[in-house]
C-alpha cells in the first residue's frame, strides 16, 4: 500500500511537471506564397504561421517556375 501511494504520487508529479513545460518550438515565422511575373510582384497568398518541421520544409522548398511566372515562399 505504501509503495502504491508513492507510485501514484510520483506519477501525478510527473504529469503536473509535464504540463507546465512549454514547447521547444520557439522558432516560428509567418510565411506566404508570392508570385512574380517577369520578376515583378504580381500577387500573394494568405499568410500563415509555421513552426518547427513545417517551417523547415517550407523554407527548403524550391521556387516553382512556369514560363515567366515564379512562385516562391517568403517567411518573416
Amino acid at each position: 500500500m505504501k509503495y502504491m501511494k508513492r507510485a501514484l504520487f510520483f506519477t501525478g508529479l510527473f504529469v503536473i511537471c509535464s504540463c507546465t513545460f512549454t514547447s521547444c518550438e520557439d522558432t516560428c515565422k509567418v510565411c506566404k506564397q508570392v508570385t512574380y511575373i517577369d520578376n515583378v510582384y504580381d500577387h500573394e497568398g494568405s499568410k500563415g504561421e509555421y513552426c518547427g518541421a513545417d517551417l523547415i520544409s517550407i523554407e527548403a522548398m524550391d521556387d516553382v517556375i512556369i514560363g515567366n511566372t515564379r512562385t516562391t515562399w517568403e517567411c518573416n
